[in-house]
């Protein structure tokens, strides 16, 4: 418990020392011509690494560069129109110091997070972020716990004021992360995942005995209600027909499907996003959808089970 009530306040801590600085880091970052180049080492790295995945999820392109690497080559992906934020918690870590005049002689901006504000870090840099904790988090106060949480919600709160300042869009998300779920339902349309073939078909004077039978057959849950011109008329749910065997008892297999069908059901048409797809289905609380095109001819129906 006491972890977390420390680690929490060294971010709590953060919020009064975002100034000036904060804003012209954000500025840097959101005017730069190039990339953003996020450098640390050990823990530091570590963050760093989070730090440049997160702003190029969030439309900044960046990449971490281990110091030690950029006296063996990689200072070469460093170019002008770039930035480099560099963690360092000391401000005083040998690797940065002899990485940093490399940059200054080519005139690359440099945002320091340090936990020091009066460290050489510090002062080579363009702007710098105070991220000083009172203690670590861990017993013995020696283990990097409460810092390198600051240092990471440091760079959590500038990918976040990026996102305000660049009107960044779940869209916009979605494009680079078209493999996961959210790019799923942003980038994806009925019409990719609907079904399309052996729909569940019957027509308003179909026996209800019958269309249960072609329900079931269809696994969807519903059986879809189409006229001579394949018009959509309504659908036939697992509720209808609870409903009407309630209302109707013996009676109801002497009944035709436009006497217990929904009418005027709910659709979509098949370039709907899923994202659509899913806001329908929860906000109506249900778990299928039928798929009509502009004359209102079913092409397909997509379900709850294919929108995730």
């Amino acid at each position: 418990m006491r972890c977390f009530q420390d680690e929490a306040q060294a971010i709590l801590d953060l919020i009064p020392r975002i100034d000036d600085n904060f804003t012209k880091a954000v500025e840097m970052i959101f005017n730069c011509k190039g990339k953003v180049i996020v450098t640390g080492v050990g823990k530091s790295g570590h963050v760093g690494e989070k730090m440049a995945s997160t702003l190029a999820s969030l439309g900044t392109p960046s990449f971490f560069l281990n110091p030690l690497d950029a006296f063996h080559g990689d200072l070469g992906m460093i170019s002008e129109g770039d930035v480099v934020i560099s963690i360092s918690y000391s401000g005083y870590t040998d690797e940065l110091l002899r990485f940093i005049p490399l940059l200054m002689e080519r005139n690359i901006p440099i945002i320091g997070i340090t936990g020091n504000k009066n460290s050489l870090l510090a002062q080579y840099s363009s702007c710098h972020l105070d991220i000083h904790v009172d203690h670590e988090a861990d017993p013995l106060n020696l283990a990097p716990t409460s810092s390198t949480m600051a240092t990471m919600a440091m760079g959590d709160a500038l990918a976040c004021a990026l996102v305000k300042m660049r009107d960044f869009k779940a869209n916009d998300f979605a494009q680079f992360h078209p493999g996961g779920s959210l790019g799923k339902r942003l980038l994806s349309h009925a019409r990719d995942y609907m079904v399309k073939d052996n729909l569940p078909i019957v027509t308003p004077d179909t026996k209800v005995f019958d269309a249960i039978i072609t329900a079931s057959n269809g696994k969807l849950g519903l059986a879809i209600v189409i006229d001579e011109k394949g018009v959509l008329k309504g659908i036939i749910t697992d509720g209808d027909v609870r409903r009407a065997v309630q209302k109707y008892q013996n009676k109801m297999f002497e009944l035709t499907v436009k006497d217990i069908m929904t009418p005027n059901p709910k659709t979509v048409r098949p370039e709907t996003t899923l994202n659509e797809v899913d806001k329908i289905l929860r906000k109506y609380n249900i778990h299928a959808l039928v798929v009509t095109d502009k004359d209102e001819s079913v092409v397909g129906v997509i379900d709850s089970f294919r929108v995730v």
